[in-house]
């Protein structure tokens, strides 16, 4: 990704009206963030826990969700839909989102299961030891990565451009 400043961010956010994305707090150290090391931005607000949001590149352009948290927790131990990491050293949890647009307006929502820290570009970037003798690591790094990319693309399209 690329460096994003906080209006960059803000500006964003298609499934969000005037106000909402008005009272978004941005992450006070942007300066600090790895962006090369991201596919997507996703950060919780402290004062709204049960709301995340998510910024990533779509066709160059930063595109912003409002991602809603749903407060009862997962039977099991799933699987995050983007980074599809079953080695999590973290939580997963059931994200709704509203669609952009007119759908968004008519109540149309879509649910993933994501990590509840947004942790999935380094999960993806994580080098594995090797399953087997032979096994390319960085070779498996480099297609968890892809895969990850491919499914944020997915998702934040359904969810700007779907109906």
């Amino acid at each position: 990704m690329h460096a994003l400043s906080p209006s960059d961010i803000r500006s964003s956010f298609v499934n969000v009206s005037l106000r909402e994305r008005s009272a978004i707090v941005i992450p006070s150290d942007l300066d600090a963030t790895a962006w090369d090391r991201l596919d997507y931005f996703g950060w919780r607000d402290a004062k709204t826990p049960l709301l995340g949001f998510v910024v990533a590149e779509i066709d160059g352009i930063p595109v912003g969700l409002q991602l809603r948290q749903t407060e009862q927790p997962t039977r099991t131990r799933p699987q995050c839909s983007w980074c599809s990491d079953v080695t999590l050293p973290n939580g997963v949890v059931f994200f709704s989102a509203r669609r952009a647009g007119k759908a968004g307006r008519a109540g149309n929502t879509v649910g993933t299961l994501l990590c509840a820290r947004f942790e999935c570009s380094r999960n993806a970037r994580r080098l594995d030891p090797p399953a087997y003798l032979g096994h390319d690591a960085s070779a498996a790094r480099d297609r968890r990565v892809e895969s990850l990319r491919t499914h944020v693309d997915t998702f934040f399209r359904d969810l700007r451009d779907g109906a």
